[in-house]
């Protein structure tokens, strides 16, 4: 067996995983979906949990099949219009990917900081120095 031949086998592979992991995904987001009903919370929150299970099984789906792109072309016969096509099918799954995760998390991926822990940490760590500037020049608050 040939180099080509095995990583074409590792690509074929991803691809299953990627097509998998969106199956898998669809099966759990059906099952908390209707969990989530059952427990009486709502056909809101239902559709919620639903919708954002799906979205990241299919974020995670995508990311690996991007991968299994990429050992496809990286291992076959080099060609600028494999490059192209390659740099087609990244551009056009990134933008898949970037739109499900803002519709997931309700906030565009550059302005995550500012809502996620990472920017109440920094908050913090601002509000703690001033508290600590203060107090050391006799204004600070309680």
């Amino acid at each position: 067996m040939d180099f080509e031949t095995v990583f074409t086998y590792v690509a074929l592979t991803f691809e299953a995983i990627g097509a998998l992991s969106m199956i898998v995904g669809f099966v759990i987001a059906l099952a908390l979906g209707w969990r989530s009903l059952r427990r009486g919370e709502g056909g809101s929150t239902a559709f919620s949990v639903l919708r954002n299970t799906l979205g990241a099984a299919i974020l995670l789906g995508l990311e690996v099949l991007v991968a299994a792109d990429l050992i496809r072309t990286i291992t076959s016969k080099p060609s600028l219009e494999d490059a192209v096509i390659l740099g087609i099918i990244v551009v056009i799954r990134t933008i898949l990917s970037m739109s499900i995760q803002i519709e997931i998390e309700g906030v565009l991926p550059w302005r995550r900081a500012l809502t996620t822990s990472g920017g109440q940490l920094i908050g913090r760590a601002i509000a703690k120095d001033r508290r600590a500037a203060g107090a050391t020049d006799g204004t600070a608050a309680s």
